[in-house]
């Protein structure tokens, strides 16, 4: 009998491969819910050569099975394909291969699999299970995946969530009830009790408040926010996740910011990394054990989706060039190795991508280089190393999906309701980039001397509960206060000036319910890299961007923003400063060798805009 087999079906779904593929490249779900392949756990065992071998361990029904999980290839919207070698079951080899092609406004999709089975026993397991079961149960989940696509469904396939745990629903109930109480359940309380309990595994293993906003089309703030209070609630158990820089992989888990450890090893990818607050630490949630306990395993571990932001991976022999069909986005992207090596990043403006070569540098490790384009809407990748080599391109986007620490920790919300969160007090953290603004009341000795010290603290008090308003309708947070001042952080530097400006045009309705007595609010706002510590049990920041922005406030007249030349280059921020009033200066600032340049804005409302003029005066 023939051990090897291969059988191919071939499907038309109405909806086009760009609409199609984020389903069908989800073989981890997919596997979850037609239950295509058990649940198993990986071990990465290093070689000699520093490669790494992911090895799987599972067992189907009576069936214990050992595999080695090759890594996939795919491209991005068109193709992907994966093979299992097998140490361990019935069979040696099993492969998939699956492509997309647009067919008129549709796709026809091409699925093959693969198998090199042992003797005669394998060559019947996979006829019978692989073929006949597997090929009906795959036809069943891309018609109710095209049924997804096309909006006739909820899900994307049919799934029964496991037995809960005795009481959970009730639990449920009542935290979901306290949550939307309060002022942060944004309605949204009871959809998020009922995703945990009904969700696939696939779903809640490693949940994303951002991706979950984009899911349900709500505000990414309002669904962070009742991802913090249900952690405080115990609806949800959250991780500060130090995630691999090159595989995104979660590679050490703490459940506070306390516990983070300095670097970590990602076995996976065989490289030692630092826990860089801005990009390699993510906050991210699980349901609490109570509610829907979490299984270890896997139901795919490295497949496409496993990954979203690479957009391309292939596998290339020595010496072997390879053409791949793909016309990418214009974007930010970066050219790897799978294996530890060099990486190149390049912005892409849309039209031919460049030639990828890989090289071998002075100790072996691969090199990156890039070449003119192949042309035609294709992507040349070229091996010149001295062995067979993974090349990836992945796009530098991926943050949109990530809750980073220091995304986290400069949200108001997350000060409020989880201020036990903080570093260790004798660590600090380097930030790549902050923006801090700080404000402060004119003339509030005089205020104090007009009107009493008991109407103008409760005035001082009103102000601040203004201000906190304002930044954190911007993602921002109030670090703290400083007599009458503020100092507020913001991840986001285009929400720092959009919170800026926001201030400065609703003090006037402010001063409207005040009373007889307004405030005049003086704002300054510099960004850049600083240290992260623990201050009195809370974050905060230091570094001389701290000192510069403090120091602009200082040149602010009251009425106006004061931002320094470089946030004013910012590229968000240039577009919200364009068209605006602004006055470039130059001025000495009290600490600081040298002057600094900065612009003031003239925060006035936008219909009296175009009325400003005057020497020095410039549109953004």
């Amino acid at each position: 009998m023939n051990r090897t087999q291969q059988r191919s079906w071939s499907w038309h779904l109405a909806p086009p491969p760009e609409q199609v593929w984020p389903i069908l490249a989800d073989t981890a779900r997919m596997n979850e819910a037609g239950r295509l392949l058990p649940k198993h756990v990986i071990e990465d065992v290093l070689q000699p050569d520093g490669r790494v071998v992911h090895l799987a361990r599972g067992s189907l029904g009576p069936l214990a099975l050992e595999w080695e999980d090759r890594p996939y290839e795919w491209v991005k919207d068109r193709s992907y394909r994966h093979l299992r070698i097998f140490r361990r079951g019935p069979l040696r080899r099993f492969g998939q291969i699956c492509t997309l092609r647009q067919a008129g406004d549709g796709t026809v999709m091409d699925f093959t699999l693969q198998v090199e089975a042992k003797g005669i026993l394998g060559a019947l397991f996979f006829r019978l299970v692989a073929l006949e079961i597997g090929g009906s149960a795959i036809l069943r989940l891309i018609k109710r995946a095209e049924t997804f696509v096309a909006g006739d469904r909820e899900t994307p396939y049919d799934y029964a969530p496991p037995a809960l745990p005795q009481g959970a629903a009730e639990r449920v109930a009542i935290l979901v009830a306290a949550i939307g109480a309060g002022a942060y359940g944004h309605g949204l309380a009871q959809r998020l009790g009922t995703h945990l309990l009904t969700a696939q595994e696939v779903d809640l293993t490693h949940m994303r408040p951002l991706k979950l906003a984009r899911d349900w089309d709500e505000e990414p703030r309002l669904v962070v926010e009742l991802f913090f209070e249900a952690a405080r609630q115990g609806l949800l158990k959250l991780s500060w996740d130090l995630l691999c820089p090159r595989c995104r992989g979660a590679k050490r888990s703490v459940a506070t910011l306390d516990q983070l450890p300095r670097e970590a090893h990602c076995s996976s990818c065989n490289i030692t990394f630092d826990a860089e607050f801005a990009r390699n630490v993510e906050l991210s949630f699980q349901p609490s054990p109570a509610i829907r306990p979490i299984g270890i395993g896997e139901y795919c571990l490295n497949g496409p989706y496993a990954t979203p932001h690479v957009v391309v991976q292939q596998i290339l022999d020595l010496g072997e060039t390879r053409s791949v069909a793909a016309r990418l986005p214009p974007g930010p992207y970066r050219l790897r190795t799978l294996e530890p090596g060099e990486q190149i990043d390049i912005e892409h403006d849309g039209g031919d991508f460049p030639t990828i070569v890989v090289g071998s540098g002075p100790d072996g490790t691969p090199s990156v280089a890039v070449a003119a384009p192949a042309g035609d809407g294709k992507i040349r990748i070229v091996n010149r190393a001295t062995r067979d080599f993974g090349i990836v391109i992945e796009s530098r986007e991926w943050v949109r999906d990530a809750l980073t620490a220091h995304r986290a920790t400069t949200m108001q919300a997350f000060r409020d309701l989880l201020p036990g969160h903080a570093l260790r007090p004798d660590e600090d953290i380097a930030i790549d980039n902050v923006t801090l603004m700080f404000t402060d009341l004119k003339g509030s000795t005089a205020l104090y001397e007009r009107i009493g010290d008991g109407p103008a603290y409760r005035l001082v008090r009103d102000h601040f509960a203004f201000l906190a308003g304002v930044v954190r309708r911007h993602d921002g947070t109030l670090v703290k206060t400083i007599g009458d001042a503020v100092m507020a952080a913001f991840s986001d530097p285009a929400d720092a000036v959009a919170a800026a400006l926001d201030v400065q045009h609703e003090v006037l309705d402010f001063n409207a319910r005040a009373g007889e007595e307004a405030i005049t609010i003086k704002l300054g706002l510099h960004g850049g890299p600083c240290i992260a510590v623990t201050m009195n049990d809370r974050l905060d920041y230091f570094g001389s961007i701290v000192n510069t922005a403090a120091r602009l406030q200082g040149e602010s007249r009251g009425g106006d923003i004061v931002l320094s030349e470089s946030l004013a280059r910012d590229a968000a921020v240039a577009t919200l400063l364009a068209g605006r009033a602004a006055r470039s200066e130059l001025a000495p600032l009290k600490g600081l060798a040298q002057p600094v340049a900065f612009r003031r804005l003239f925060a006035v409302p936008p219909a009296a805009q175009s009325r400003e003029s005057g020497e020095g005066m410039i549109a953004g």
